[in-house]
C-alpha cells in the first residue's frame, strides 16, 4: 500500500503490435535540424542537437485533438521513431544498432510561433515542443518482425494533399549514430522513444484538418485537429 499524498499517474504507454503487451515509456527524445536538410546530402553533419517532451505528451494514432493554447501557428512534423530495448551508455554505432528494439511512425507537433520566439531570445523550447497532446505515436513494431528499416518512403498529408516526402535512407545522421550520439550524452535504457527527424515540407494546420502519414514498411498514423478548447 502506498503513502502518496494524491494518487500516482498512470504509466504512459505503446502498445506493442501484434501483440496484448504494452511498451512502457519513460522518457521521449527528439532530433532536431534544419528542415530544409533534415532529409537529403548535408556536408557540414553538424551534431545532432535534441529536445525532450514529457511522456505524459504521448497520445495514440487515430486521436482527435484540439488546438492548442497559446498559439496561432500549429505545425505537424512526421518522423520515424526509435523505440530502445536494451540499456546503452557511450557505445559506438554498431552497438547501438542492436539496442534499436521496435519502431513506430511518430507526429512531433509544435506551437512554431513559440518556438520561433524562444530561438530568438535563447530560450529554451519547452512550450513549443513539450505540450500536452505534441507527441503523438502509432503502435510499436518490433524488428523482429519488420527488420531494420534503413530506407523507404516517408510521408504525410493533410487533407489527401501531400505535403511531405522523403526517404529514409537520406537521413544526414543514421539511426545507429543518432542512438551512439544520444548515448553519450544519457544513459538510454528500455522506455526511451527517439523522434528522429522530419522530411522537408513542415507547415501549420486548423482545426478540422486530418494528418495521415505513412512510412513505408510500418504503416499508417492518423491524427484530427479538432477546434481550440
Amino acid at each position: 500500500m502506498s503513502n502518496f499524498v494524491f494518487p500516482a499517474a498512470e504509466i504512459p504507454s505503446a502498445a506493442v503490435r501484434g501483440t496484448d503487451a504494452r511498451y512502457a515509456v519513460s522518457r521521449i527524445f527528439c532530433v532536431d535540424a534544419d528542415h530544409a536538410r533534415e532529409m537529403g546530402a548535408d556536408p557540414t553533419r553538424e551534431p545532432p542537437f535534441y529536445f525532450t517532451k514529457p511522456a505524459s505528451a504521448l497520445t495514440p494514432s487515430g486521436s482527435t485533438v484540439p488546438y492548442p493554447t497559446e498559439t496561432r501557428n500549429y505545425h505537424y512534423e512526421m518522423e520515424l521513431v526509435i523505440a530502445i530495448g536494451a540499456p546503452v551508455f557511450k557505445v559506438t554505432p554498431e552497438v547501438a544498432k542492436a539496442a534499436i528494439w521496435g519502431y513506430a511512425a511518430g507526429l512531433d507537433m509544435t506551437r512554431r510561433d513559440l518556438q520561433a520566439a524562444a530561438k530568438a531570445a535563447g530560450k529554451p523550447w519547452d512550450t513549443a515542443k513539450g505540450f500536452d497532446q505534441s507527441a503523438i505515436l502509432t503502435d510499436i513494431a518490433r524488428v523482429a518482425d519488420v527488420g531494420l528499416l534503413e530506407k523507404g518512403a516517408i510521408t504525410l498529408g493533410v487533407n489527401g494533399v501531400e505535403k511531405q516526402h522523403g526517404d529514409l535512407a537520406d537521413m544526414i545522421w543514421s539511426q545507429a549514430e543518432v542512438v551512439s550520439n544520444l548515448s553519450h550524452l544519457y544513459r538510454l535504457h528500455p522506455g526511451d522513444l527517439i523522434y528522429t527527424g522530419t522530411p522537408a515540407g513542415v507547415g501549420a494546420v486548423v482545426p478540422g484538418d486530418v494528418l495521415v502519414g505513412r512510412i513505408e514498411g510500418l504503416g499508417e498514423i492518423t491524427l484530427t485537429v479538432g477546434p481550440a478548447e
